[in-house]
């Protein structure tokens, strides 16, 4: 969404972000609910996640205030996370099975101590790349699930990635809010605009093999990622050239 946002309809990099932020908190509330109902849900890693992440949360959006960053330094900032976190989240769809080969053994011999450390040290990392890019929750957030409880059912996997979501999106997004960095008009069209999109996504996912839909979203996240990174280089090189001719 936050791309889309900055590439389809000009919107400011910062102002996606916690637009974005905020329809996510309202979107997974709603799917939280559901696999809740469904038993879809470990709370003993979404309490972990969070414990990390909501601090973590808090503490960014805090430097971020310091900083004092003017429109285009927090331009500059959000778009280069941004595409790091659309990378991190392709990669993660593309090479999850062999990421998972190649890491399990390791988080399976953690013990329940141990296992509770990684996952809000983890949790912390997504806390950061959620408040400054609004990407990672997703593909991210799974992956270091299916690492750390790999005993886990797929279904409670996901759940558990959805419902840890809506706390870190809505501390996340409540802190751009007061940073004057929301779209409340724009968070509405969305959320209106979400309800058929609902509809149609589950219809398309039940017909679609699963491996197409990856890595077609893959591949979406790479163009897009490329993308910003291209806009951003030309940016950075333009105003590299006009201080050069004013001086």
């Amino acid at each position: 969404m936050t791309p889309l946002l900055i590439l389809l309809f000009g919107v400011h990099p910062a102002t996606a972000v916690g637009t974005d932020l905020l329809f996510a908190a309202a979107t997974k509330t709603c799917g939280s609910i559901a696999h809740g109902r469904e038993r879809g849900i470990h709370w003993p890693a979404i309490i972990r996640l969070a414990s990390g992440s909501i601090p973590a949360s808090i503490a960014t959006l805090f430097v971020l205030w310091q900083l004092h960053l003017n429109s285009e330094s927090s331009r500059s900032l959000v778009n280069l996370v941004l595409c790091f976190a659309l990378v991190l989240t392709a990669a993660s769809l593309v090479f999850r099975k062999a990421i998972l080969e190649r890491f399990r053994r390791r988080f399976e011999q953690l013990d329940t101590a141990g296992t509770a450390r990684v996952t809000v040290v983890l949790g912390m990392a997504l806390g950061v790349l959620v408040s400054i890019s609004s990407v990672g929750a997703g593909a991210v957030g799974v992956t270091m699930l299916l690492l750390v409880y790999p005993r886990l059912p797929m279904r409670q996997i996901i759940g558990s990635d959805i419902a840890h979501a809506v706390p870190l999106t809505l501390v996340a997004g409540t802190g751009h809010w007061m940073l004057g960095s929301v779209d409340w008009h724009l968070m509405g069209v969305l959320l209106l605009g979400s309800l058929p999109g609902i509809i149609l996504g589950s219809y398309s996912a039940t017909r679609v093999p699963e491996t197409v839909l990856r890595l077609t979203l893959a591949c979406v996240l790479f163009v897009v990622a490329g993308r910003i990174m291209f806009a951003e280089l030309n940016l950075s090189s333009a105003i590299v050239t006009a201080l050069a001719w004013s001086h």
